[in-house]
């Protein structure tokens, strides 16, 4: 990539070594635990599914069951494989007896655990290769189709029917969307299952189920083929389930999954240590399925100042980028999030934001940067909305995004309709169209605006690393350094479902996991 805003890259290789200081630690503790939801996404893997008769989930039963037998420490998976060889059953069928109480969840004696590791391993095995076989998929589909110009335009369907949702999410196909999310019914991040089922009635989104993901999933491999390219399929691996998520993205060949532990903490009051452990299991999984993740920094801009915070955003996708890279994604598979959020009516409030956007680029120069549209200061002005998702859009195409998250005219006022959506994908085609090679026509001024504002928040970050690394990551979290919301290490929702890993923890799917994407 042309770097056009000479940052130093001594700041840069600064603001990694700290960086990497903060995820060693982040690693580290999660290496040392497990959670009640990593557990269940083992079973996931293994071929567990359904729920009982009061649609609790049997994942959750079987581990719910192996804690009170207090055997969940050494995982849930040596003791299922022993389970699963005295009840003469598939891992389903296994999974309902146990949760009947028929068969109970025990440590295996000495002369039971060769069989019980071999029943699980070669479970473990066919859960991985599941998500192996999605990958080829997906990579078979995009070498056919191709997928079209770079920024990929990204919209949401949240209408909390997942059958109007494909309806909704081909038309915003047809209209050029190139990933399609769908957003999560509300507080379904704070729920420790995953429901079952197709689902028609969501709140402000759609629940994320195995069953709505396969539904979207073959709706967009219809217009796929319709229109030509291939259409990528979002949603969550974040919240209490974050793992499970993953898990279920991976089977189910999505293309992209928010999931970050930081936007947890911050905005749905998630314990930090409960989540920092998932997103590690859960980063391993999406790096196996060669999914892209997408980080939460634009939220940051929300509640903090865009203009004075700018610098956090940036700390925080190095924090996120080292964190990725140690769970074994690849940088073109760390998407990492900012947004326009500062006050259009700033004077070279387009200037700053020009900076910024460049800056990131250019910082991480092999990410998809995902870019989020201007929400903070939307009115419900529809026309002037419209003009701020315009200048949103040429900056977008004029520092080389790689996704970029369409804004909406009506963001201030209801969930877009679809012929919202139609029209701001119009708009914003129309405007990378008009501008798609602009790009390669600018340079920026030395020692100009542009140049001078990038090298601010760059150092601005170094400073911050430096802090988060000497203070600690948890320190940094209650002191309110990332989007001025503080959280205390003990607080928040989750903690009671993590624990130490007892001497002789085994994991099948994790070792195979780790084996396959960092060796």
């Amino acid at each position: 990539m042309e770097r056009k805003l000479d940052l130093d890259p001594a700041v840069i290789e600064r603001c990694r070594r700290a960086a990497a200081a903060v995820a060693d630690f982040v690693i580290g503790f999660a290496r040392e635990r497990s959670t009640v939801s990593i557990e269940r996404a083992t079973l996931r893997l293994m071929g567990v599914g359904g729920a009982d008769a009061e649609g609790v989930p049997l994942v959750n039963r079987v581990v719910e069951a192996a804690a009170a037998r207090r055997v969940l420490g050494r995982g849930v998976a040596l003791s299922f494989g022993a389970a699963m060889a005295a009840a003469g059953e598939d891992a389903t069928g296994t999974a309902r007896l146990i949760a009947s109480g028929r068969v109970q969840m025990t440590a295996p004696t000495p002369g039971e655990e060769d069989a019980a590791r071999e029943r699980a391993a070669a479970l473990a095995e066919a859960g991985c290769e599941r998500i192996l076989a999605a990958r080829r998929a997906r990579d078979g589909a995009i070498g056919r189709l191709g997928e079209g110009e770079r920024p990929l335009l990204y919209v949401i369907v949240a209408s909390g029917n997942i059958f109007e949702d494909t309806l909704q999410a081909k038309v915003a196909a047809r209209a050029g969307a190139q990933v399609v999310a769908v957003i999560r019914s509300t507080a379904q991040s704070l729920l420790d299952y995953i429901p079952e089922g197709a689902t028609t009635e969501g709140f402000g989104g759609t629940y994320a189920t195995q069953e709505n993901f396969r539904i979207m999933r073959a709706a967009l491999d219809e217009v796929s083929e319709e229109v030509g390219r291939y259409v990528r399929q979002c949603n969550y691996a974040s919240g209490l389930c974050m793992p499970e998520m993953a898990a279920l993205g991976a089977v189910e060949r999505l293309d992209m999954m928010l999931n970050d532990a930081l936007y947890g903490i911050l905005f749905r009051d998630i314990n930090m240590q409960r989540t920092l452990t998932d997103q590690a299991f859960s980063r391993l999984i999406s790096a196996a399925g060669d999914l892209t993740i997408n980080t939460g920094e634009d939220n940051y801009l929300t509640t903090a100042d865009p203009l004075k915070a700018a610098h956090t955003v940036l700390a925080s996708q190095f924090i996120n980028e080292a964190v990725a890279l140690r769970c074994g994604l690849p940088p073109a598979r760390i998407g990492l999030g900012h947004a326009m959020q500062m006050d259009p009516w700033m004077e070279d409030m387009f200037v700053l934001e020009v900076a910024q956007a460049r800056m990131v680029r250019e910082v991480f120069p092999e990410a998809p940067i995902k870019y989020m549209p201007p929400t903070k200061h939307m009115t419900g002005n529809i026309f002037r909305g419209h003009v701020q998702d315009a200048l949103f859009a040429l900056a977008s195409v004029m520092t080389g995004q790689g996704i970029h998250l369409v804004g909406m005219m009506t963001e201030a006022m209801h969930t877009p309709h679809i012929h919202d959506r139609f029209l701001a994908l119009e708009a914003t085609r129309m405007v990378m169209t008009a501008a798609r090679h602009l790009a390669d026509e600018v340079s920026f001024r030395a020692q100009g605006r542009v140049q001078a504002r990038a090298r601010e928040v760059l150092a601005q970050a170094a400073e911050m690393l430096d802090a988060v690394a000497r203070e600690g990551l948890f320190a940094a979290i209650e002191k309110g350094w990332f989007a001025d919301v503080s959280r205390s290490p003990g607080g928040g929702r989750g903690l009671a479902g993590v624990f130490r890993k007892e001497p002789g923890y085994w994991n099948p799917v994790e070792d195979r996991l780790r084996a396959q994407v960092i060796g």
